[in-house]
């Protein structure tokens, strides 16, 4: 017991200490995935080939650089290595190697006589990644108090990213500015507050968009931040070519700016295009002025109606139709109808393949079975109240069935070829003897008629009459 309350007093001592908070490493989003990542298809190359010494290296975000590779390190994609700044070194992550590094400089018109290639020293060691990830810890701290700062002055500016460099002894501030900005008396402050070496860079709305990442409307990541590297400026006329919608809020990206990829089909569509009428030309037919409402443009179908709105049916007609009415219209002539019968094409006919292979095609074999057995259980409830309708028909209107004890056939017959039909019902009805029980009078021809319910006979081989001559035909 005694070595027990030893025990609980030693850590009782240890909690009134203050203890130094653990220092937790910080993971960037750089070390997991990069922006602007481009597929090495160049990768299966010989072995007899000569690897290149360029190797490209990215930073945060979007910044990434190529740099030479004069110790002929053994790098892949994802080592992180430690390269030559203007001054200092900078840690960054290898993106790519091989011979496509080359024509990726092509690509980005990279002029080396100009901007000579900066080395790779070496692959990081653990103290600098401890160093460059303490540098990565101060960037958003670093962020919020220069906005505060900028505020102070006055400036119309909007710092958007911070960037340190890897030994912790630069920054890099983007900022978004509409007009030009003297910043220097920021600079001075900055470099006050946090004893570094500062960099100022002015970006656009779209690249900042780029830097921070995101999903598009589409459902798939932003364009600028996954290969657009060169933004094209976009106007509405790319909206109006691919008869879209004006609507702001449909076009703009998340940068406030139009959408990049409006540009992307407008040169199919303008080349599509070429030979279709102006849409401001109306139609004069025989059965009334047509106006324009919309264009199915790889489609080659213009469509019409007698309203200017839009309201009522639309008429469509192909552009070859359109040309025809507006040729008429210039001679004076006016068609009797818009559509022209005789050289309307017929409709095709398309067949869906992929129908064939639907996982739903058993459960239709299944739906025509139940349709079946449920048309089986409506044909029998039919019959029933068929049934039922019959014998409720023969409770107040009976039947009369005539009744030949003496076995004549030819009364019972429904129909006498000979023409002695009536005379042998009237004969069989005189002589049929009155068995009913109960003495109850029958419909006879001299008495009232009385309605009783109908009595189906028992087959009893008793209640028959004798007749020894039930073999004979009846007397006529």
């Amino acid at each position: 017991m005694s070595e027990i309350n030893e025990e609980i007093q030693e850590n009782s001592e240890n909690k009134d200490i203050q203890q130094p908070p653990r220092v937790v490493p910080v993971i960037d989003h750089r070390l997991l995935a990069g922006k602007l990542t481009v597929f090495n298809w160049m990768e299966d190359t010989p072995e007899g080939c000569p690897p290149s010494d360029i190797v490209e290296v990215r930073f945060k975000n979007t910044r990434k650089g190529f740099f030479l590779n004069n110790s002929n390190l053994n790098l892949n994609v994802g080592d992180i290595v430690a390269v030559e700044a203007a001054l200092g070194h900078d840690i960054g992550i290898v993106s790519l190697t091989g011979e496509l590094v080359r024509e990726q400089m092509e690509l980005k018109k990279v002029d080396l006589e100009r901007n000579p290639l900066k080395k790779i020293y070496r692959k990081a060691k653990p103290h600098d990644i401890e160093k460059w990830q303490q540098a990565i810890a101060l960037e958003h701290e670093t962020m919020i108090k220069s906005r505060i700062i900028a505020a102070d002055l006055g400036l119309d500016m909007k710092i958007g990213d911070v960037e340190y460099q890897g030994d912790k002894t630069k920054a890099i501030f983007y900022y978004i500015a509409s007009d030009r900005v003297d910043f220097r008396k920021l600079i001075k402050i900055l470099a006050e507050t946090f004893h570094i070496r500062i960099e100022m860079k002015q970006i656009g709305a779209r690249q900042e968009a780029g830097r921070i990442g995101g999903i598009g409307s589409c459902g798939r990541k932003l364009c600028c931040s996954t290969f657009i590297t060169n933004f094209i400026s976009v106007s509405t006329s790319a909206a109006r070519y691919q008869d879209i919608s004006l609507n702001p809020q449909k076009l703009a990206g998340q940068c406030g700016k139009l959408k990049c990829c409006l540009n992307y089909e407008v040169d199919a569509y303008i080349d599509e295009q070429k030979d279709f009428p102006s849409t401001n030309i109306w139609l004069n037919t025989g059965e009334g002025m047509l106006y324009h409402q919309k264009t199915d443009i790889f489609g080659r179908n213009m469509s019409y109606s007698f309203d200017k709105e839009g309201r009522g049916a639309l008429i469509k007609l192909s552009v070859e139709r359109v040309k025809e009415i507006i040729a008429m219209n210039k001679r004076g002539q006016i068609p009797a109808k818009a559509i022209d019968v005789e050289k309307e094409p017929a409709n095709i006919k398309y067949t869906d393949g992929v129908g064939e292979e639907s996982l739903n095609r058993f459960d239709e074999k299944k739906n025509q079975g139940q349709s079946k057995r449920h048309h089986s259980r409506n044909r029998n409830n039919r019959r029933n109240t068929q049934k039922e309708n019959n014998d409720t028909n023969g409770d107040t209107k009976p039947k009369e069935k005539t009744e030949n004890p003496q076995g004549n056939k030819s009364g019972n017959r429904p129909e006498n070829r000979q023409g002695n039909k009536s005379r042998n019902r009237q004969e069989n009805r005189e002589n049929q003897p009155d068995n009913r029980p109960n003495g109850k009078p029958g419909n006879r021809q001299d008495g009232p008629k009385v309605l009783r319910k109908q009595e189906k006979p028992e087959n009893k081989p008793n209640n028959k009459p004798e007749n020894k001559d039930n073999n004979k035909p009846a007397e006529q």
